[in-house]
């Protein structure tokens, strides 16, 4: 304890320990080191730079942020329709000069039209809205997804929220009752789910994707994560799905759809279906898993008065205005939709999110454009699809041109990209470390944690580990496995791995949960991790 922490009623010692224990690297050191960096920037751009020059002045001159998908910073451009109807909903007094907005400023009459439908609706957008959202859009939402899954869908069991981070929040506290409490999530993951049971007291069960399919699932790996969570007294309650992944960039085939239903089914698991990225397929289709539940019920119906094996199945399913073409990050939109939920659960559920009052307004208007934009035939659709497209193309033309300039490249492994951004690489043995070059004003300290962005780690292995490897006559190879950053994605955490000749020998287990070590000696990295490549 710090000699001033006597003094004080917060220190260190007495706060909540599962805020402590969370590990959140999207927004962890290497980012905060990177906004010093910005500021410092900044200062000499104002002061000009020292003179005499300083040792400590930077190799650079602009810090590009690869921690979040945050699209707009790097440059995705908003699209028109969605910030002409902002613009207007901000300010309803240039609805009086609607000439001047039509003949002078561009704005077309639909979005004119829209802005005033959705005032009729709001109100004003600086007023609180009701808890799960306003109900017109709601009403869109059901809309859309009646359209894309061909299914009906309820307002009443649709809920706005401030990106679909918060939605996972709220499921989460609902599910995670106490710290026998797990959930099934995937690896690679977003670390949100972690950290989210780590500050819940409760137990992430991972399980592994299977690389070899595409970063698809395998349900004998499900299965064992399952049974092992069990056998250790975990109640598993819940199984988590990134579809399309994150970070993987896979996009999950029906089948694999059908199997964790039918998986969650047999053991009464609710399914949390995270389909932000639904937009960005372009290898094959995006499959709801809402669709395929309503399918499978469809197909199998309960007989002789009892109900059919899916008819109880409880999934929640969730969407954002962050990702994909929208990238409207900052104004925090987005929603879920509930699915088999008991009716008193779903009153605890809104009870909660009264606490936090309502989403974001504004978010929720975009959400509102992002399930019901500009249609074919209307003033302001050729823009919308031009610039749609062309958001679409170039995130796909990246993620290309980056798979086929690292695919080229000795020591590599990639998988073929199915979304609008790379997958996640592979460093198979790494004979040529020269093509990398580490940062050294972006090194990390060595108590790094499982899920921290972008830490690189020498290229030396633990003596124990390459030594029984060659007593047992096989050759240590090093492999680097990374995520790859997206267009605006963040490196996740790689893990090194000795590998003998033809299989995987992990000496380093891979569980970005905080309640596992990072399996180095002391749960400490050994020195020389870096943060950039």
């Amino acid at each position: 304890m710090s000699s001033t922490a006597s003094r004080k009623a917060l220190n260190i010692d007495n706060i909540n320990p599962h805020v402590k224990e969370a590990k959140y690297a999207v927004r962890g050191e290497l980012a905060i080191k990177s906004e010093e960096y910005r500021a410092k920037l900044r200062k000499l751009k104002e002061d000009g730079p020292p003179t005499p020059p300083s040792d400590s002045d930077l190799p650079f001159d602009t810090v590009i942020s690869a921690n979040i998908g945050n699209p707009q910073q790097l440059d995705q451009k908003p699209l028109t329709f969605f910030r002409q109807v902002l613009s207007l909903l901000e300010y309803p007094n240039l609805l009086d000069k609607e000439d001047v907005l039509l003949q002078h400023l561009d704005y077309k009459q639909d979005a004119v039209d829209r802005a005033r439908w959705l005032i009729k609706e709001i109100g004003s957008v600086g007023a609180y809205s009701q808890s799960t959202g306003v109900p017109a859009i709601r009403q869109s939402i059901a809309r859309y997804i009646e359209r894309r899954d061909g299914f009906p869908a309820d307002s009443n069991n649709i809920y706005l929220s401030a990106g679909a981070s918060s939605g996972v929040n709220t499921m989460m506290h609902i599910i995670c009752a106490n710290d026998k409490t797990g959930i099934l999530v995937p690896i690679p993951q977003y670390p949100l789910y972690t950290a989210t049971l780590s500050l819940l007291n409760a137990r992430c069960c991972p399980y592994e994707l299977d690389e070899a399919s595409g970063w698809g699932t395998d349900m004998a790996t499900i299965k064992k994560s399952y049974e092992d969570a069990k056998a250790n007294g975990t109640d598993v309650r819940a199984i988590v799905v990134i579809n399309p992944g994150n970070p993987t960039g896979a996009s999950l085939p029906r089948s694999d759809i059908e199997s964790i239903i039918k998986f969650a089914a047999e053991n009464q698991l609710v399914i949390m279906a995270d389909e932000v990225y639904q937009t960005n397929v372009f290898i094959g289709e995006f499959v709801s898993f809402k669709k395929t539940l309503r399918e499978l019920q469809r197909d199998n119906p309960g007989t002789d008065g009892h109900e059919g094996p899916y008819d109880q199945l409880e999934l929640v399913s969730l969407h954002s205005i962050s990702k994909g073409m929208v990238g409207e990050c900052g104004h925090r939109g987005g929603y879920f939709e509930l699915v088999g939920i008991d009716k008193e659960v779903q009153e605890q559920i809104y009870k909660f999110i009264s606490i936090m009052l309502c989403p974001p307004v504004v978010g929720q208007c975009a959400v509102e454009m992002m399930v019901n934009p500009p249609k074919e035939g209307e003033p302001s659709y050729e823009l919308y699809h031009k610039e749609y497209t062309t958001i679409e193309k170039g995130l796909r033309t990246r993620a290309t041109a980056l798979y086929n300039a690292f695919k080229e490249m000795e020591g590599l492994d990639i998988s073929e990209p199915q979304v609008s951004h790379p997958p996640l690489m592979r460093f198979s043995p790494l004979v040529n470390t020269t093509n990398f070059t580490c940062a050294p004003h972006l090194t990390l300290p060595t108590n790094t944690s499982p899920g921290r962005n972008v830490p690189f780690p020498n290229h030396h292995h633990p003596r124990e580990s390459t030594e029984g490897s060659e007593r047992k006559g096989q050759e240590a190879r090093r492999v680097l496995l990374l995520g790859v950053a997206r267009r605006n994605r963040h490196l996740r955490r790689p893990w090194l791995r000795v590998r003998p000749k033809g299989r995987h020998a992990a000496f380093q287990d891979y569980f970005p949960c905080p309640r596992h070590g990072l399996g180095w000696e002391n749960n400490e990295v050994p020195q020389g991790v870096h943060g950039a490549i």
